[in-house]
């Protein structure tokens, strides 16, 4: 299948010609997206567009709109039937274009030839104020991960300053949260069938902000009243007692409504005339079934960038280009991590069948050289993986499945995935498939009651080690220090170095020369620089010279995000150090690389931003 079979009407509509190929006077919905437009099933945009299109409803994109001047990207389609949807992107705009120390990124993974100047910061509050300025009365809705990861109070790293939701800042209507499907699928029907955007207030995973005197259906005595915006402002503890009922109710499986009261000042309008006002957030969907997520996967991308970006590279397109995604969620619950947040801790596996069928589709594109680049999900071996009695899992209320302990009701059996495995490595396209996305080896090495669970462990191990892993395999343990992974939520430093013994003995029985390649965060919170020379000093005689190290970034809706912020644990308000300042969050980053040079006063001046430099000036006058 040659890139030249796929012509213009394959992709969703991005232009007016385009539109005019379709033979449409009219689209029902418009997707302005801070992404480039690629038609791939890793790409949010595509997959929100392509399940509204198999539903029926004309959908046009519009990815990176120029937000400058008269704003003609923003009316070239006209008027949408239905509404605005505002995608801003795979990842948090801020994470994508800053590093933790606050300085640009090399380039834009998600942008044509990673050009940093296609998107704004915070596009989902430029994109829906110029929407709304054109077009009032047109519903506007946000969805993607900035929306979604902001929709009640919040700290703003970049700002360095408590924020309210996002729907005060950006003039729109509502949030789908998560992975939006379902509630934009049913959105569109509703509105379609004449119901005002204003009154559809029962809808499963959405958020919007209602006078507090006109909350739909009355308070609830099973609703959680939240600190209200204001209460948090003035209070960490506030927030951080805030933070455990957000996290518990986004991983239940029948989770309870959010209410958060919050003056009528924290609006763009900022009227005083306004009542007190109060964010709604609607408990999300339950988890998919298999059949409905083959139903996402399945759709017809064409698995291209739009023919718009020819002779250009998108980064982010790169990496996944010959890769399948074949499960949903994360039950780890890592303290850092948005990934359950985001798309739930219940584990929602496509069926053999579907991913299959999309392997055949990768070994069709026309530089596919036999080798699958990744096979994997959020966390790599966590397929087929769910709890035995369906009852507990329904009343947990536990962030993650496996700390501090893997939960007994958990069937942590690999022998699903192993045929998965075993099938896609037997079809004559497929040289190699390779293990990209991150392994939990707390799951290889655990060994509970099933033995039959236990052997597939084992065998799946050894298959991984032998089979799947490109000269290097990267993990994640963290760090070494045990106080620091138990805020973290992750497994002693112990089972890492377990793990490296057996990584090592089927190396030498198999007569391989393979790396494990670990990955490290400083300045996490509870992490002090003592903690920090520990790891250097454990690292550097197991004879490791680290490379894939970070610096801790707060991101909105991540426990470890309020850690840094309130200083107190979430869970037991208990007082938690914090590494907060540039200073100190750059001296225990040094300790990964004992190795190098020290840098010098020149080299810090060289590396320094434009707010750094302009008080060190200040200071010398």
């Amino acid at each position: 299948m040659k890139d030249e079979a796929y012509r213009l009407t394959d992709f969703l509509p991005t232009t007016k010609k385009e539109l005019e190929l379709r033979g449409w006077d009219y689209v029902d919905i418009i997707l302005f997206s801070g992404d480039a437009y690629v038609d791939h099933p890793s790409f949010g945009v595509a997959v929100i567009g392509r399940t509204l299109e198999a539903a029926g409803y004309r959908v046009a994109i519009v990815p990176q709109p120029d937000w400058h001047g008269d704003y003609r990207d923003f009316r070239k389609l006209g008027r949408p039937r239905l509404f605005f949807g505002i995608s801003p992107g795979c990842m948090d705009s801020m994470v994508n274009k800053y590093t933790a120390a606050r300085r640009l990124r090399s380039e834009d993974a998600y942008s044509p030839d990673g050009r940093h100047d296609m998107r704004p910061e915070y596009p989902t509050i430029v994109y829906s104020r110029i929407l709304r300025q054109l077009y009032p009365d047109v519903p506007i809705i946000l969805g993607g991960i900035e929306a979604s990861l902001r929709r009640l109070t919040h700290y703003d790293y970049w700002q360095d300053r408590l924020r309210p939701c996002i729907l005060c800042d950006a003039d729109a209507d509502m949030i789908t949260y998560g992975m939006g499907e379902k509630a934009t699928l049913q959105l569109a029907q509703r509105l379609s069938d004449g119901e005002p955007i204003s009154q559809i207030t029962d809808l499963p995973q959405t958020v919007f902000i209602r006078p507090a005197n006109d909350i739909p259906g009355g308070l609830q005595p099973t609703d959680i009243v939240l600190h209200s915006h204001e209460e948090c402002q003035k209070s960490k503890r506030c927030q951080a007692e805030n933070f455990r009922h957000i996290e518990e109710q986004s991983n239940m499986i029948h989770a309870k409504r959010l209410l958060q009261p919050l003056t009528p000042l924290s609006l763009p309008s900022h009227s005083p005339s306004l009542p007190p006002l109060t964010v709604i957030v609607n408990p999300p969907y339950p988890p998919m079934t298999t059949a409905e997520l083959d139903a996402r996967f399945d759709l017809p991308y064409t698995r291209q960038p739009h023919p718009k970006y020819r002779g250009k590279r998108i980064p982010a397109y790169e990496m996944i280009k010959f890769s399948v995604n074949i499960h949903r969620g994360c039950f780890g619950g890592c303290a850092f991590c948005t990934i359950s947040a985001h798309q739930g801790k219940f584990v929602v596996c496509r069926s053999k069948e579907s991913i299959m069928r999309e392997v055949k589709q990768v070994a069709q594109m026309p530089d596919f050289k036999g080798y699958l680049s990744d096979l994997g999900g959020p966390s790599a071996n966590m397929y087929g993986m769910h709890g035995r009695n369906p009852k507990a899992c329904e009343a947990c209320r536990r962030p993650s499945c496996i700390h501090p302990q893997i939960c007994p009701n958990l069937d942590t059996s690999h022998q699903q995935l192993l045929d998965i495995y075993h099938a896609v490595d037997a079809m004559p396209e497929i040289k190699k498939s390779f293990i990209g996305s991150g392994v939990r080896y707390d799951l290889l090495l655990h060994r509970g009651k099933d033995e039959a669970a236990n052997r597939s462990a084992e065998q799946y191990t050894r298959e991984l080690i032998t089979h799947h892993v490109s000269g290097r395999l990267k993990v994640a343990p963290e760090h070494t220090s045990d106080h620091v992974l138990q805020l973290m939520r992750k497994p002693s430093f112990r089972l890492f170095q377990q793990f490296s013994t057996i990584f090592n003995r089927i190396n030498r029985e198999e007569g391989l020369r393979q790396q494990i390649i670990p990955y490290f965060i400083s300045s996490h919170p509870g992490c002090r620089d003592e903690d920090m020379a520990q790891l250097a000093s454990i690292t550097r005689k197991m004879g490791y010279k680290l490379e894939q190290v970070q610096d801790f970034t707060p991101t909105p809706m991540t426990t470890a995000t309020e850690m840094w912020y309130t200083g107190l644990d979430p869970y037991t308000l208990q007082p938690v150090y914090v590494a907060r300042t540039p200073q100190q969050k750059q001296a225990q980053n040094q300790h990964f690389f004992w190795y190098k040079p020290q840098p010098t006063a020149k080299d810090h001046k060289r590396h320094e931003t434009g707010k750094d430099k302009k008080a060190r000036h200040d200071k010398k006058k």
